[in-house]
């Protein structure tokens, strides 16, 4: 199909060029600036971020580690997956599944299951897309980060104002915010995998009144058999500025249909160019819908203090075959919540105060059924079928004090409190096939579960010249399980096992200005965590492991020259369990050994990002990009391994008029087969292949 398409977009640039009137210099700049990767001076800015505390601040105020992917850098990257955006930040790595799907790290390892859906706090414009207790693995592809106005990655617990799901980082995806003049921007991409995007949107303000309204929209017939995909999401934005308040209201929807495909088998299919496009599960797809209203009350109180109210109401629902596991069985997950942000900031001189309360009330439901004959210990029949009533609570304190015009000390505290009613739709017990054969699903009868958990946070932040500043910290993260980790139970559990995970995080760092040139952001951390809920790779239950996460991480920015710039983001991290666990034999356990200081599977010590920028001319702009993965080992008893791999990225984009920019993509230059993911699991050594060299091709208007 790709013969077809460049014509038609060369056939449209032609009829379009002619007609573009010019605009002025002050529009033409503007959009050069909005189009190009970052200059030298605006490498060295201070960076505004958001997700700290809930407003906005300068990146040198914030004692953490927060990585901020701009508009015009999301716009230059044009990613066709987040993974491909947020792989510029250090010590963050997501595995790309199929199609849409994803798994995530961040200073961990590539967690899956309740732990890959409970670690990370994935935000819209500082609201989670879930509800706490209901995550999704895949969370992000909710967000429209397609048309985001930035993404900020906090690395590590996230500290007072978040609660449950923070405790490895946060990803908050923010939506453009209203224009001061009238604006128009529309893009249209296809590549040679047979891709395409569109994508665009209206802003600007009258008055009082701004808004911004955007829509995207992806199809492709996919880089594997059977493995289509169509997505559509929209956003609206509505802000109202009146005298001493505001009123901020975002709308979200998202729409995917895809067509799955599974993972691919052996090391030498690979590397075989035919073998790795082939699907064994053509039966596999994803459908999920999700719809998100919030609104954003600022008031402004007088002395110095600010009252923000966010009240927000989510939904959503995603039904998929487990294509992952034995079984293949339908699953069916959907929740609806409606809750509300409070917060009041006080800054007075040395002393600075923040409090507030979170609430939100959450009804979820799960059904699994498995249609194909018992296999192992995956019985035919039904798995599950329960609803969960959730109510979640918070309160949450920070202070921070100038101890001297150079230090400054803050100290926060949050309590998360949560009450699960669970009502069980199924036979209580262990789920028997037609045959009578008793499996591996558990069904725990009616229960009511609540947990209170406490994250506090202390840090130090000290101002040693106008060029170099640092900062220590301490911070607990904590969440209460998963409902799937409390109800989806497997024989050999007790009700009521899952307890509220943990992680105790210090952190060293230091931002360096040297010269008018060069930006250094290095961190140091360390963490421990207790009562990690994990799958093994017999696909079985750990209800108590431990780990211990260490390591560096370093982002630097220099302008070489006036038209080049060099970023990159280096990781080194070791990602350890600190337990043993010997199943043995025992045909009713897993047989899956972990010894304490053995690497946690799917976790590579090594992560590297690099860039390189060159803007020629006022209107080129030029990219290369390079990625590297390395080794980690796919199994928690060591005994597999995917070697890594490094990819080169090349990206380029001309302005042919004022208005109207050409722009190429050209993928894997090196064509690598490589994996977007190594797997080990019921015996098998399992990938999903990355897609080989792809050229793209698309045109970006903005008016």
């Amino acid at each position: 199909m790709q013969d077809k398409i460049f014509p038609a977009i060369r056939s449209l640039f032609s009829a379009l060029a002619p007609v573009l009137d010019p605009v002025p210099a002050s529009v033409q700049a503007l959009a050069l600036v909005l189009a190009a990767p970052a200059l030298a001076d605006d490498l060295l800015a201070d960076a505004i971020v958001v997700t700290a505390e809930r407003r906005a601040e300068p990146l040198s105020r914030v004692a953490r580690s927060i990585a901020v992917l701009d508009e015009a850098e999301l716009r230059l990257v044009g990613a066709d997956h987040i993974a491909e955006a947020l792989a510029r930040a250090p010590g963050v790595n997501l595995h790309r599944g199929s199609g849409a799907e994803h798994l995530t790290a961040i200073r961990s390892p590539v967690l899956t299951g309740g732990a890959g859906a409970g670690s990370f706090l994935f935000l819209e414009n500082g609201v989670p897309i879930r509800s706490a207790g209901f995550a999704n693995v895949n969370g992000l592809f909710d967000a429209h980060y397609e048309l985001a106005g930035g993404i900020e990655i906090v690395r590590g617990p996230s500290g007072p104002l978040y609660g449950a799901n923070a405790i490895h980082g946060v990803v908050n995806v923010l939506t453009p915010q209203p224009t001061e003049d009238l604006s128009v921007f529309a893009e249209i991409f296809g590549d040679t995998e047979d891709r395409y995007k569109w994508k665009g949107s209206l802003a600007g303000t009258a008055g009082a009144h701004g808004f911004f309204a955007g829509a995207s929209a992806t199809s492709e017939s996919g880089y594997r058999e059977d493995a289509g995909l169509d997505q559509q999401k929209i956003s609206l934005r509505h802000v109202w500025t009146g005298e001493g308040a505001s009123l901020d209201t975002v709308f979200s929807f998202h729409n995917l249909e895809q067509e799955t495909a599974g993972f691919i088998f052996g090391a030498e299919t690979l590397k075989d160019r035919a073998a790795r496009r082939a699907n064994d599960f053509p039966f596999a797809y994803r459908d999920a819908k999700a719809a998100r209203l919030q609104s954003t009350l600022t008031l402004d109180a007088g002395r110095a203090t600010e009252l923000r109210v966010t009240p927000y109401a989510r939904w959503n629902e995603m039904e998929f075959p487990q294509h992952f596991l034995p079984s293949n069985a339908l699953e069916r997950n959907s929740h609806w919540s409606v809750g509300a942000q409070g917060a009041v900031y006080h800054d007075a001189g040395r002393l600075s105060l923040i409090a507030g309360l979170d609430a939100e009330y959450t009804e979820g439901t799960l059904f699994e059924f498995q249609a194909r004959e018992t296999i192992f210990s995956f019985t035919q029949g039904l798995h599950y079928d329960y609803r969960v009533r959730a109510v979640n609570a918070s309160g949450f304190a920070q202070g921070e004090v100038e101890l001297d015009p150079k230090t400054v000390v803050a100290v926060g505290l949050r309590i998360d409190g949560t009450i699960y009613d669970y009502d069980n739709r199924a036979g209580d017990g262990i789920a028997v096939d037609p045959e009578g054969n008793a499996g591996r699903f558990l069904r725990p009868p009616d229960a009511v579960d609540r947990f209170v958990t406490a994250s506090p946070k202390f840090s130090v932040r000290r101002t040693f010249s106008d060029a170099l500043n640092g900062y220590v910290s301490y911070a607990r993260g904590a969440r209460p399980p998963q409902t799937t980790d409390l109800y989806r139970l497997q024989s050999g559990q007790t009700e009521g096992a899952a307890r509220p995970e943990l992680i105790d995080a210090g952190e060293i760092g230091l931002r360096a200005r040297l010269g008018e040139r060069v930006n250094i952001d290095l961190a140091g951390f360390w963490m421990e965590k207790r009562n990690f809920f994990f799958r093994d790779a017999d696909g079985r239950n750990v209800i108590d492991g431990r780990t211990r996460h260490a390591g560096v991480e370093a982002e630097a920015r220099l302008a070489l020259l006036e038209s080049l710039t060099l970023q990159s983001a280096v990781t080194y991290a070791a990602h350890t369990y600190r337990f043993d666990r010997n199943p043995g034999s025992d045909p009713g356990t897993a047989r899956e050994n972990i010894t304490s200081g053995d690497d946690v599977d799917t976790a590579p010590r090594i992560l590297a990002n690099t860039r390189l920028s060159w803007r020629p001319a006022a209107r080129l702009t030029l990219e290369a990009e390079w990625v590297s993965v390395g080794a980690y080992f796919t199994n928690a008893a060591n005994t597999r391994r995917y070697d890594g791999h490094n990819l080169l990225h090349l990206r380029g984009e001309v302005f042919v008029t004022d208005r109207l920019a050409a722009f190429l993509t050209l993928r894997n230059v090196t064509d690598a087969l490589y994996a977007e993911r190594a797997d080990f699991a019921f015996g098998s050594d399992r990938f999903f292949p990355g897609e080989v060299r792809t050229l793209g091709f698309g045109l970006r208007y903005r008016g």
